[in-house]
């Protein structure tokens, strides 16, 4: 009888990491030629992304539920699974945001603040892509210091935008849209880096 193929678990972690850098590519591409009325239909690929991306996290669960042995502890590998699953999900969440909002014209800097979040899930891609070889990584500290100071480059920004939001909005409707944006973007970066933490302690602590 043909024996299983062990099932790749940093793959499927990279994998998650690829779909969400590839959503947010997609958002910014959105944002910086944006159309309220073409908006809902071009969010399709994240959509489709986001599915793909519950789909390895369900097939990963499915295989820790199987196997007897596996690379790092199985805690671990759900840890950092739900991690990055958090990043896809919120990037995908975007596209329900700005068409419940009913987000009409993009304000100033909005493509700065999405392009800081295409950094920061480039950033996990390469910590996810370097995991696997962590025992003898000599890059993969300096991907997770990436991570975090694209996190307190957005603190800074997101600090920036609220506070010019608040002092020359006059419309508390669009006061209110634009902080729960703004709010969604930092989250989603911050789960970018809590991904990133999460992939530093699990290093020291399998080493």
């Amino acid at each position: 009888m043909a024996r299983k193929k062990t099932y790749d678990y940093f793959g499927a972690m990279n994998q998650l990491a690829e779909y969400s850098a590839t959503s947010a590519q997609v958002l910014k591409e959105l944002i910086d030629d944006y159309s309220a009325e073409k908006f809902e239909e071009k969010s399709e690929v994240i959509h489709q992304l986001e599915h793909q991306g519950d789909e390895i996290s369900k097939n990963t669960m499915n295989e820790l539920f199987d196997s007897f042995i596996t690379p790092i502890d199985r805690e671990d590998i759900v840890e950092i699974i739900n991690h990055l699953d958090d990043i896809l999900d919120g990037l995908n969440a975007t596209t329900y945001l700005f068409e419940n909002l009913v987000i009409q014209t993009i304000r100033e800097d909005t493509e700065q603040f999405l392009q800081l979040v295409v950094t920061a899930t480039k950033g996990v891609v390469k910590a996810t892509n370097e995991f696997a070889k962590f025992k003898h990584s000599k890059t993969l500290k300096g991907y997770i210091q990436e991570v975090n100071q694209t996190e307190s480059e957005a603190d800074r920004l997101y600090s920036a935008l609220t506070k010019k939001l608040f002092t020359e909005e006059r419309d508390p409707i669009e006061i209110l849209k634009w902080k729960d944006v703004y709010d969604h973007f930092e989250a989603i970066i911050d789960d970018c880096e809590d991904a990133a933490d999460v992939i530093e302690s699990l290093v020291i602590k399998n080493t």
